[in-house]
């Protein structure tokens, strides 16, 4: 999300980490890891298991991630990480701003945006490319092996599990995109864009979602667009950010719903107790539901 989207200034972070308390320890045997968003700290766990200690910051799924403020909290998880996981590309550039106000020279960074090769400007909910998770899991697991090479079998084990885990997740994409490659489809935002590619839909209204996206007005011809696409059903499915709360998000949301558009919507944090595989898997399945295989 673009920094006009967060409540925070570079003042109010550096006010937050000078009050802040030192963070409690991990235990002597444990690597301390940050994430900021809680799918990346549930694959964080997922790798080091019993070898880590993983905090993540956004992990409330009913919170709007582009109103998120920082807490003394946040400077207290990042003094003791040895290891800190972000987006990147403008998504969370909070984290940057404290990271440069608490250095640390034995603390390793993860920008997975620029494991992926993203640049500013590219959509930033890469974390909905399950071959992205995957090259970050294994970026993570080397930071491990390198941190705690006494750990370095273990964390290459979980790391071969995780990839595995995730053949069910392509095995449902692969499934889908026979079905729905081609059909055209809307968003409020493009939260789902990466999902939407790998099923191979088309995607329409993208001016409208950027707007959406970066806190701006969608012009007026925009927005006629999509309530057109919606009232004569040009599109065969919305899907909505359900965890915003952009009044003309929701107004095109309604209007999907009243012309019998099918609609599902995602969220930008992973349920909570759900792993980033279920969390993926569930929302492939409402997908599924809301576009059902036709009766033979």
């Amino acid at each position: 999300m673009p920094t006009v989207r967060l409540a925070l200034t570079l003042l109010a972070l550096l006010a937050l980490l000078a009050f802040a308390a030192p963070a409690r320890a991990a235990a002597p045997t444990q690597v301390g890891i940050v994430a900021a968003e809680n799918f990346y700290g549930d694959v964080a766990a997922q790798i080091g298991g019993k070898d880590v200690n993983v905090t993540s910051i956004l992990a409330n799924p009913d919170q709007d991630p582009h109103l998120f403020e920082a807490s003394p909290s946040v400077g207290r998880a990042l003094s003791g990480a040895r290891i800190v996981v972000e987006n990147g590309i403008d998504y969370d550039p909070w984290m940057d701003k404290l990271l440069r106000a608490a250095r640390a020279s034995d603390r390793t960074v993860i920008v997975v945006a620029d494991l992926a090769g993203k640049k500013t400007g590219d959509n930033p909910h890469i974390w909905y490319d399950p071959a992205i998770m995957l090259t970050y899991a294994k970026a993570l697991a080397s930071a491990l092996q390198k941190a705690d090479p006494a750990h370095a079998d273990a964390y290459g084990q979980r790391l071969a599990h995780f990839a595995a885990s995730l053949g069910p997740v392509q095995a449902r994409i692969a499934a889908l995109h026979q079905r729905l490659v081609g059909m055209p489809a809307t968003a409020t935002e493009p939260v789902f864009g990466y999902m939407f590619a790998a099923l191979g839909m088309q995607v329409r209204n993208m001016p409208f979602q950027i707007a959406v996206m970066n806190d701006t007005e969608p012009a007026a011809s925009d927005v006629a667009a999509f309530e057109n696409d919606l009232k004569t059903r040009q599109v065969k499915l919305l899907v909505y950010n359900s965890q915003a709360t952009d009044q003309i998000a929701m107004r095109m949301e309604k209007l999907a719903k009243a012309s019998h558009v099918p609609v599902v919507g995602v969220t930008e944090t992973a349920p909570p107790g759900k792993s980033y595989q279920a969390w993926m898997l569930g929302t492939l399945a409402a997908v599924d539901r809301a576009l059902p295989a036709p009766k033979p």
